[in-house]
């Protein structure tokens, strides 16, 4: 064997050898050598690639024509003498499809320039870099577009908005009363509910909008380059319909709705930031307005913004002095068959140091959002303890005081045995106060609700229905919950008269609640004619201002001495 024999086949047991794929192209980019690891990726022999005459392109293995055109531009260049890098996707039709890392150089040889080629599978690499890329940029769960691709996808929208001289929209949604679903049904629940929304959303758009997934149970909507902003009330309408709608989960049947929020770019802002603070804030603007429903951005919610930090601020200040934060004020509930006065109920008023006396409409809902709520729902029951105390004491010894209690003081009670211990301590029965609850509280069937209401039954406590007739939930709840008083709606009293639908109705819920067992306050009673109403229909108490308004402690008792002389 002559030394270039040898170098020769020396040469050729290395190509035949390596862990990379070896190739040789000719200037028409056509195999002339093609290493044993290429055939196999290739899905052919090397006889098949390099028969004279029949030479197969490089091409025909490339996996769609975007790549073909990709090798084309880089081989252009390679042709001038220049090697070139890139990754390019290779599909055969007998094979596995694979990225490869290609590497050509071009050579000068008797037969004329050939370009020796390198190809590393990189397949596994790019795998893992599109994972990676897929967690970094989508949410898990859902399969939307997390907050970090949420922002990089705004900020493009922002240019592109720019430069094409068009509105752009944000919407940021938050699901209603959802922490009420997962707490109620569990977590596995929750999430399917979550990924059927995200559905529902991306259905409800065009295929160039974004939908992401911001955390939790809050979604945002991107709606780009806007030729027609009327669109954006339509798309939002329809969200609002869609989800409102049942999700059936399994065995579940789950009803919903949502807060929209909405902002436009660039009448109301032109950064990412502001943008979606905006969004943000017309959304709880929505939920405040009573949810299921969308609000626009306006400059003075920054403002209102400002005015509830402060205000939640104040709050927190005030709860190092509560006694001299916080008064309560009384309302009589009033026996309508005697005319006599022995239950009344505490309302809470805080004493601002500047602004003076504040309506708990006002900073209540502040209150409940920060948890502050628990605090001072705890100093509310224990005054208005020590009140009624006092009143048994000195007007009726069955006076009874109630209170109210928010959903978030129910989930967030450690110990609901606490309070009736108290009422232990001042030798006071648990018939002296009622506590007052909402109907959205009765939409949560979680163990935790039952239990808490069931030791304030325990002690003898009892618990009303605050708001009757406006909420959603069925007469079921009445009894599960062992219900002792319903509070007929002041909307169903204040245009009462003879043959009325809302006499009709009143008179229907005190025949029901009367057939349950159960006592019925009308609230919201002004007029002589309306108490006569209420009181001929079989109503048990009354409440409103032709009673009295709401007032100190002091005066309440003014008013009970008058009654009780």
């Amino acid at each position: 064997m002559t030394d270039s024999e040898f170098y020769r086949s020396l040469l050729r047991a290395y190509i035949d050898s390596a862990n990379d794929g070896i190739f040789v192209l000719c200037d028409e980019m056509k195999f002339h050598v093609a290493n044993p690891l290429l055939q196999s990726w290739l899905g052919v022999s090397e006889e098949s690639l390099t028969e004279h005459g029949r030479r197969r392109p490089i091409t025909d293995f490339i996996g769609n024509e975007e790549n073909r055109q990709l090798f084309s531009r880089h081989f252009r260049v390679a042709l001038t003498g220049q090697p070139v890098r890139f990754e390019c996707f290779i599909q055969p039709a007998s094979t596995v499809p694979r990225w490869i890392e290609i590497s050509l150089n071009k050579v000068n040889l008797d037969a004329g320039d050939m370009f020796i080629g390198v190809a590393r599978d990189i397949t596994e690499k790019k795998k893992t870099a599109e994972l990676i890329w897929q967690q970094a940029n989508f949410d898990s769960l859902t399969g939307l577009a997390n907050r970090h691709m949420f922002q990089d996808r705004l900020e493009q929208d922002i240019k592109k908005a720019y430069r094409a001289n068009l509105p752009l929209a944000l919407m940021v949604l938050d699901l209603d009363r959802f922490k009420e679903v997962n707490d109620s049904l569990g977590h596995d629940v929750g999430d399917l509910l979550l990924k059927a929304a995200a559905q529902r959303l991306i259905s409800c758009v065009r295929e160039a909008d974004t939908v992401a997934r911001l955390g939790g149970d809050e979604f945002t909507v991107i709606l780009g380059e806007l030729n027609d902003v009327d669109c954006v009330e339509r798309i939002a309408l329809t969200i609002l319909q869609k989800l409102s709608e049942p999700f059936h989960l399994g065995d579940q049947v789950v009803y919903l709705s949502t807060s929209i929020g909405i902002t436009f770019y660039p009448q109301d802002a032109t950064s990412f930031d502001e943008l979606l603070k905006n969004a943000d804030q017309a959304m709880y603007a929505a939920k405040h307005q009573g949810r299921n429903r969308c609000s626009y951005y306006a400059p003075f919610m920054q403002e209102a913004v400002q005015t509830r930090m402060r205000l939640a601020n104040d709050l927190r200040s005030a709860l190092s002095a509560l006694n001299d934060s916080f008064r309560l004020f009384y309302q009589p509930i009033v026996d309508l068959a005697t005319g006599t006065t022995h239950k009344a109920e505490a309302l809470i008023r805080w004493q601002h140091p500047t602004r003076g006396l504040i309506h708990p409409m006002e900073f209540i809902p502040i209150a409940e959002e920060t948890q502050m709520i628990l605090e001072i729902g705890d100093w509310v029951f224990r005054d208005a303890a020590r009140q009624a105390a006092r009143w048994r004491l000195s007007h009726h010894a069955a006076f009874q005081i109630s209170i109210n209690v928010s959903p978030v003081q129910i989930h967030n009670m450690a110990n609901a045995r606490n309070w009736p211990d108290y009422l232990q301590t001042l030798g006071l029965p648990g018939q002296s106060i009622v506590v007052e609850i909402t109907e959205g509280l009765l939409l949560d069937a979680s163990i935790g609700v039952t239990e808490k209401l069931r030791a304030f039954h325990e002690a003898g406590m009892e618990v009303s229905l605050d708001d009757f007739g406006t909420g959603y939930s069925s007469l079921c709840y009445l009894k599960k919950f062992n219900i002792d008083n319903i509070k007929i709606d002041q909307s169903f009293v204040r245009n009462l008269a003879p043959d009325s639908d809302g006499m009709v109705l009143c008179e229907a819920m005190i025949a029901m609640a009367h057939k349950l067992g159960l006592k019925v306050i009308a609230e919201g009673v002004e007029t002589p004619e309306q108490r006569e109403l209420l009181a001929a229909a079989g109503c048990d108490y009354g409440q409103g201002y032709l009673f009295s308004i709401p007032v100190p402690a002091e005066d309440f008792e003014a008013l009970l001495n008058r009654q009780f002389k």
